[in-house]
């Protein structure tokens, strides 16, 4: 009966408190409740918001701010026991603007007590209950040592083996007639008929060269059979003259070699001149596969490499190839250097610009340590994350990378074998741990201002 009695003198005392200095503001909410239910409510805090603590309730339920359940507040150790003994308090933070921090304990402008922040052992590591970790989906991995390979994804796409193409053009200006092939992508056999050519150049060349026959002189006529194979006629159209007596008005042009038409420069009756690039003649049974690769990832591919080869148009397919050769320059527009693998194309299933994705298998490590790519944080100026200490402290660790392999990065320096880093979650960590550091540089500076203050 006395305790009770007690109880309701301070639970009165607060409320008179609390109202001397609350604003007009606030007299609508306070009469919702009196003096000993708002004492009530700080004798026991069972459940707070993870992330708004001045949100306090006495039974399970949501924050009104986020939305967030309501976890239970782990009971703080009583004064000389030996928990509050092992656990040194750094100084004291308001509940709700982490900026606001104080020597000793104080309440805020609403009479809430300030957090304490225990030293841990580390002032950079930060300690999350685990119900917020669970919340908030952390998840961690393990540093391990395995064999990474220096394996490149990218890009590439389809383009005709130059090697097997062909290009025409006439010794001569002319005149197209009988052009039989109409449009590009046209497929042509080797001899086939491509177009007759009418030039007035070759009928007077055929002309010297029958007058060279008739006088007899062996001399000329080879001279004009010269000329006239340097003009672009075959040796069966020339025995063709020889034997008829007579020149030919129109020139046949044939196929050099089987292949689809990639160009087609020229129509019926078009005059054209050496200069001209009458068509252009692919063959498909070979194709190009060429790919960027990375500015960072230059020293990583050699001619000879293993390489596969992966097109949407057959799902679940690998094409396996090599590089064949490294260009020597990079793209000065997009940093890359290009890399082209070959292909055996007989059933014609690739292309010409169709994309793919592209794995070149480089050389590697036997034995590197390394860690999954999620985990990393770069920032720009480091590299950094977030090392799981246990028992709920997290702490921001910087490391040294080295190679990229798939999903994984090796670590060079800053971890160890067995260590836990964060791989989900690791961003929330990262910036209260950077909150953290922050306000203990602040603090540290203001002691020392004061010490030199003191000395002064």
């Amino acid at each position: 009966m006395k305790l009770v009695k007690n109880f309701l003198l301070f639970a009165i005392a607060v409320g008179l408190t609390a109202g001397c200095g609350e604003d007009p503001m606030s007299k609508t909410e306070s009469a919702a409740e009196t003096a000993v239910e708002h004492a009530i409510k700080h004798l026991d805090p069972t459940y707070i918001c993870p992330m708004h603590p001045q949100i306090v309730r006495n039974e399970p339920g949501d924050c009104p701010i986020c939305g967030m359940a309501l976890v239970e507040k782990a009971p703080e150790p009583a004064v000389g026991s030996s928990a509050g003994a092992e656990r040194k308090i750094l100084y004291y933070r308001h509940p709700h603007n982490p900026g606001i921090t104080s020597d000793v304990p104080r309440k805020d402008e609403m009479g809430m007590d300030f957090v304490p922040i225990y030293d841990d052992g580390d002032a950079t590591a930060v300690r999350i209950s685990p119900a917020v970790i669970q919340n908030m989906g952390v998840r961690t991995a393990a540093v391990s040592r395995a064999a990474l390979a220096r394996r490149i994804d990218t890009v590439g796409y389809v383009d005709y083996d130059e090697s097997r193409m062909a290009h025409i053009h006439l010794r001569t200006d002319g005149w197209i007639e009988k052009l039989a092939v109409e449009a590009e992508g046209e497929r042509v056999a080797s001899k086939q008929k491509l177009f007759e050519l009418y030039s007035p150049s070759l009928v007077t060349a055929q002309q010297e060269y029958l007058q060279a026959l008739e006088l007899n002189k062996q001399r000329l006529a080879d001279a004009s059979k010269d000329r006239l194979v340097t003009l672009g006629m075959s040796a069966g159209q020339i025995a063709r003259i020889a034997k008829t007596r007579r020149a030919l008005q129109r020139i046949t042009v044939f196929a050099p070699q089987d292949g689809v038409v990639s160009t087609l420069n020229i129509r019926e009756g078009m005059y054209v001149k050496p200069a001209t690039v009458v068509m252009s003649l692919a063959d498909l049974a070979s194709v190009w596969v060429l790919a960027e690769v990375f500015e960072r990832q230059a020293a990583w591919v050699q001619p000879g490499q293993a390489a596969s080869v992966r097109f949407a148009f057959a799902p679940g397919q690998t094409w396996q190839g090599q590089v064949d050769y490294v260009y020597p320059t990079l793209d000065a527009r997009t940093r890359t250097l290009k890399v082209r693998l070959r292909f055996a194309n007989a059933d014609e299933i690739f292309k010409p610009n169709m994309y793919g994705n592209v794995t070149i298998e480089g050389g590697g490590k036997q034995d590197a340590l390394h860690i999954p790519r999620e985990a990393l944080i770069r920032t720009g100026k480091d590299e950094r994350v977030i090392l799981d200490m246990g028992e709920g402290r997290f702490k921001a660790r910087s490391v040294v990378t080295g190679m990229e392999s798939g999903d994984l990065v090796e670590i060079v320096a800053g971890l160890e074998e067995g260590d836990r880093v964060v791989i989900s979650g690791q961003f929330l960590i990262d910036s209260e741990a950077s909150l953290k550091a922050t306000l203990m540089r602040m603090r540290e500076g203001d002691d020392r201002g004061a010490q030199t203050g003191m000395g002064q």
